[in-house]
């Protein structure tokens, strides 16, 4: 999120002045942008060029492949693995821990599932006209705003694994970016989600 300089001719004062004039704004667009990026919700569709582009999701094909299900991730390539017995049937993207959050690696099960899971942690304190105060907070050590209330981070297709660790749709970028949790593009979180039981055999390696 570099802020850009520009060299223009003496005789010119025009594009100095915009210069200083939009740099203010340079500088809230990249403070927008690290907001959001380390938040664990999926973001909407924002001014277009603000946001990293997501990366490619990934593909599936288990078309008359069948056996038991098993989730590998591998945090150094930012790809999930789903099988089938010893078939792979899809690679998606992800988005793991970033500095300071990282996804902790080991063998884990799916413990539980929550289609339409909303954080209780991570998200946004917002006032009664649903105007975000504070955003991406964490409600464990984030003070709230007088006249505010915490409005969950909205995680879709969700499959604990490790306590409050899980894999979600979200926000995608080309990078490691989250609180811990594993994010999935929107279009492989469902599959994985429909596809993996509780109990389903989960490996984070790095």
């Amino acid at each position: 999120m570099e802020i850009c300089s520009c060299m223009i001719s003496p005789r010119s004062n025009t594009i100095r002045r915009s210069v200083r004039t939009g740099w203010p704004f340079q500088i809230a667009g990249a403070l927008l942008a690290a907001l959001i990026l380390c938040s664990c919700e999926e973001y909407p569709p924002y001014t277009p060029g603000l946001y990293p582009r997501p990366a490619v999701a990934g593909w599936w094909n288990d078309e008359g492949i069948s056996g038991p299900a098993k989730i590998v991730v591998h945090i150094g390539e930012q790809k999930a693995y789903f099988y089938k017995g010893k078939h792979l049937v899809a690679e998606s993207t992800v988005s793991t821990g970033k500095p300071g959050f990282s996804t902790p690696p080991g063998h884990y099960t799916v413990l539980s599932k929550d289609a339409d899971h909303v954080s209780t942690i991570f998200g946004d304190y917002v006032d009664n006209y649903g105007n975000v105060v504070r955003s991406n907070i964490d409600a464990r050590k984030d003070s709230q705003p007088r006249g505010t209330h915490f409005d969950g981070a909205r995680m879709p297709y969700a499959m604990f694994f490790r306590g409050g660790y899980a894999m979600h749709q979200g926000y995608v970028p080309p990078f490691a970016a989250s609180h811990g949790c594993i994010r999935l593009p929107r279009g492989m979180a469902k599959p994985f989600f429909e596809n993996a039981d509780v109990g389903t055999p989960v490996t984070v390696t790095e």
